[in-house]
């Protein structure tokens, strides 16, 4: 197959080198918009800048400027852009025949001059941007730097389209990478937007020292949350028990390489956002998607207090302590509700 990677970042390159080391052989070629990374990357054959020290595959291309001719006659392309780069990719890839999938976990942030207007989902700005696309999206519960190791990771292709599905199984299902084929792209989607959220939650609870019961209860409660917003979306309920759900959920709410898990945790110690944010050299999604997913459920009507919560926290109205206050002095409820 020939793949495209459009982005060099930590997760694109990943996977990349993890598509490049295939034993069906690929021709794999990661694209950089900043062509002095590109340039970098190159001549040192790893990306010093988000994986250092990880070697590229022999068989991996790197390349920058002009990305047009890099798809022709391409099996497969990648999107391993930030959400908030999301709507221009597709913009500039309208056209493309190949199977497209984005690895971008969030709801488009809202621009401050359209009042009424709601963040979308991936699937969702694809379909205003560029309908024609055969798209879908990769997720699951996946750090980076252990797919580029080559540590066993099990991912999920979602869409609604077969010949997006069986590309991505093709393109990566390996003996250190498992993919499991999936329709519901809202569910996947939505599973992959709230988990970063829930993640700033739990790593202000552990910043805090509040104990592992009190992580078990936000991550076991936060679930519910994510459950109610994809079921108001349209999802199928089984997903969120899957790897786009409860698996990512769990992984980033918990693991210790989790951006998001830091931001809470910077937050707990009296660091500021700016200070938290600047610290991690990296994109925490949930940053920058928290405020869109609590104005989604609420205009479905979708009760998220944990998510509230984090909202508040991240836009300095509340401070740690009373975030956790707010969360515990909730009336008694029904514990599916």
């Amino acid at each position: 197959m020939k793949i495209i990677v459009l982005g060099a970042g930590a997760w694109g390159s990943a996977l990349a080198m993890s598509a490049a080391q295939h034993p069906a052989g690929h021709a794999v070629t990661v694209w950089a918009r900043d062509a002095a990374q590109a340039s970098d990357m190159r001549a040192e054959r790893q990306n010093r800048r988000y994986l250092p020290g990880i070697a590229f595959p022999p068989s991996l291309t790197v390349a920058d400027g002009d990305f047009a001719a890099l798809l022709r006659g391409a099996d497969l392309v990648i999107v391993a852009t930030p959400m908030a780069a999301l709507r221009n990719m597709l913009q500039a890839l309208r056209g493309c025949t190949a199977p497209v999938a984005w690895l971008c976990k969030g709801f488009e942030a809202v621009p401050a001059d359209q009042s009424g207007a709601y963040g979308l989902l991936a699937h969702e700005v694809q379909t205003q941007v560029a309908p024609e696309l055969i798209a879908g999206v990769f997720s699951g519960p996946s750090f980076a730097q252990e797919v580029a190791l080559g540590q066993p990771t099990a991912l999920v292709a979602a869409s609604p389209h077969a010949q997006v599905r069986d590309a991505l199984v093709s393109a990566f299902h390996s003996p250190s990478v498992r993919v499991y084929a999936n329709e519901d792209i809202v569910g996947v989607e939505v599973g992959g937007a709230v988990k970063n959220v829930l993640a700033i939650a739990t790593g202000l609870c552990d910043g805090l020292a509040l104990g592992l019961n009190a992580r078990a209860a936000l991550i076991t409660r936060g679930l519910a949350e994510m459950t109610r917003l994809g079921l108001a979306l349209g999802a199928r309920p089984d997903t969120f028990m899957g790897l786009s759900g409860l698996g990512d959920l769990v992984l980033t709410a918990t693991g210790d390489l989790s951006r998001n898990r830091r931001v809470g945790m910077l937050l707990a110690q009296g660091k500021s956002l700016q200070q938290a944010v600047e610290s991690l050299g990296h994109v925490a999604e949930g940053v920058y998607s928290a405020r869109t997913v609590a104005q989604r459920a609420a205009l479905l009507g979708v009760d998220m207090p944990i998510t509230r919560a984090a909202v508040a926290l991240l836009d300095g109205e509340i401070q740690p302590d009373t975030a956790v206050a707010m969360l515990m002095g909730r009336g008694p409820a029904q514990e599916l509700a």
